[in-house]
């Protein structure tokens, strides 16, 4: 009865196999799908934990930078958006409820949409309808050096460094990292930076050591771009009036490629000057001003760009050239001016003073002129040395003139008395006018007859008209120097007067 019991069972078993195996099977697959969606959550949360975790404590920036530059999330060839914090990727805003947008579709497939709704779409045009908004970037320069060759140069050398922050919201990581900003001097090549380059400027100069700028990357996004730049600017002045010109030295920042409309250059905090450096530096470089401003349109060649532009005023150093050019030439000359003082015959000492100063000042002028801008057109500097020269050569011949006057024999062997003048008399009936008469003095008598007669003042004549004696040459020598102590003076002084006042008036 057991066996018979046991087969009927196992007859029963066999009949139930199939059920079995089918439970089985089940059994064993939704375990699998159960142990596949735990792992699959797990790696999942793994994975959210990781995402919230690379900003926890002890992470390094560079550890943090990796994660933010994620090719999935950050792209650095598009402009860090500005209206809409969470858009990315050159896609339509999430708030532009205007046509949705599948951002999962292809741009294959937007690029047709868009061609049913607009028969003029180009392919770029769905990368730029967006809401983003246009970029400011703040701009900020501190002087660190200013040189120039020499003083009479219009290149200046100008050391500084150009400060650039914006807002790049993609670049936002947790207050609960440590770093108040991230260095990003080794992601340089990986974060979007402005196309800034320069214009109206006269070369670069290569920097003297190798990292030459700064990257910071803070807890907002806010982004900090340091450069170090060191230009050869080829400035502006008005060298015919030289020294009195005051050199004008510009240059200008803008974007390259982006227009107005997608960046806009600002002065940080409505700077009107630029900052200069406490240990700022200057070698024959005399910056007097300096401002900062908005480009002019009509000084711009591209218009429809953002535009800054930096005015740098030098000037010279005007107390090197009045001791060295302007004090040495009053001196000589206002020297060859005490020939007049001195006797008409005395010709060593006349000699001396006049030929020294002449070399004297040949000797001065041509060693700073050497040193002078060389310019076709007439200079202040030529003007100065024109007049002074002319002014000694003026007195040497003034010199020359007397001596050759005072060796001239005297008419009628006239004797020079110092101190005696000639007097007029005249003779009319019978009365005679007060005078002195000189023994060799010629006058003319009226009772000769028909024809005049002439003779000696001693030959008494009845009635007489006397006549002026020609000047003895002697006293015409000693008039002129009377006379050129004088006029010289007052003429040097004139032209002093005119040459300051006109060429520093020029200036402004």
């Amino acid at each position: 009865m057991g066996w018979v019991a046991l087969g009927r069972r196992a007859g029963g078993s066999s009949r139930l196999s199939p059920i079995l195996s089918l439970s089985l099977a089940s059994l064993v697959r939704s375990l699998l799908f159960t142990t596949l969606c735990v792992l699959t959550l797990a790696l999942t949360f793994a994975t959210f934990v990781n995402s919230e975790d690379i900003f926890e404590e002890g992470k390094s920036d560079k550890e943090i930078l990796d994660n933010l530059l994620l090719s999935t999330r950050y792209d650095k060839r598009l402009l860090p958006p500005v209206q809409d914090a969470d858009f990315c990727c050159g896609l339509r805003s999430p708030g532009d409820t205007s046509r949705p947008v599948n951002r999962s579709a292809t741009f294959t497939d937007l690029t047709q949409n868009n061609n049913q709704n607009n028969n003029h779409y180009t392919p770029h045009q769905h990368l730029r309808t967006h809401l983003r908004g246009t970029l400011t970037v703040n701009v900020s320069v501190l002087l660190l050096s200013l040189a120039s060759p020499d003083e009479s140069s219009l290149k200046y050398e100008v050391e500084f460094l150009l400060q650039q922050q914006w807002y790049d919201p993609r670049l936002r990581y947790s207050n609960r990292s440590r770093y108040e900003f991230l260095n990003a001097i080794h992601h340089h090549n990986d974060i979007w930076l402005p196309d800034t380059y320069f214009i109206m400027h006269g070369d670069f100069k290569d920097p003297l050591i190798p990292v030459h700028f700064a990257l910071r990357i803070y807890r907002n996004g806010t982004v900090n771009y340091l450069m170090r730049r060191h230009l050869i600017l080829s400035c502006q002045g008005r060298l015919n009036i030289f020294p009195f010109d005051d050199p004008q030295c510009s240059f200008a920042i803008e974007s390259i490629s982006y227009e107005q409309t997608a960046i806009t250059y600002v002065w940080k905090n409505d700077e009107a000057t630029l900052r200069k450096s406490p240990s700022l530096t200057t070698l024959n470089a005399y910056l007097i001003r300096n401002q900062t401003i908005t480009c002019p349109i009509k000084a711009s060649w591209r218009g429809n760009y953002s535009c800054l532009k930096v005015d740098l005023i030098f000037t010279r150093d005007r107390a090197f050239y009045f001791t060295t050019v302007f004090i040495p030439g009053i001196i000589l000359v206002t020297s060859s001016f005490i020939t007049f003082w001195l006797e008409w015959n005395a010709v060593p000492a006349r000699v001396m003073i006049g030929v020294t100063t002449m070399l004297n000042f040949f000797t001065t002028s041509n060693g700073f002129r050497s040193t002078l801008p060389v310019v076709s057109n007439l200079t202040a500097m030529n003007v100065w040395d024109g007049v002074c020269m002319c002014f000694i050569y003026a007195s040497l011949l003034e010199f020359v003139c007397v001596n050759y006057v005072g060796r001239k024999r005297p008419l009628h062997n006239v004797v020079y008395r110092p101190g005696e003048n000639p007097v007029t008399q005249k003779r009319e009936g019978g009365n005679t006018t007060t005078g002195s008469n000189g023994p060799n003095e010629i006058i003319a008598c009226t009772n000769c007859g028909p024809n005049p007669c002439t003779h000696t003042a001693t030959n008494g004549c009845a009635a007489e008209v006397r006549k002026k004696e020609p000047p003895h040459p002697i006293r015409v020598a000693k008039t002129i120097d009377v006379i050129s102590r004088i006029t010289f003076p007052v003429a040097y002084f004139m032209f002093l007067t005119f040459f300051f006042i006109h060429y520093k008036g020029a200036t402004s």
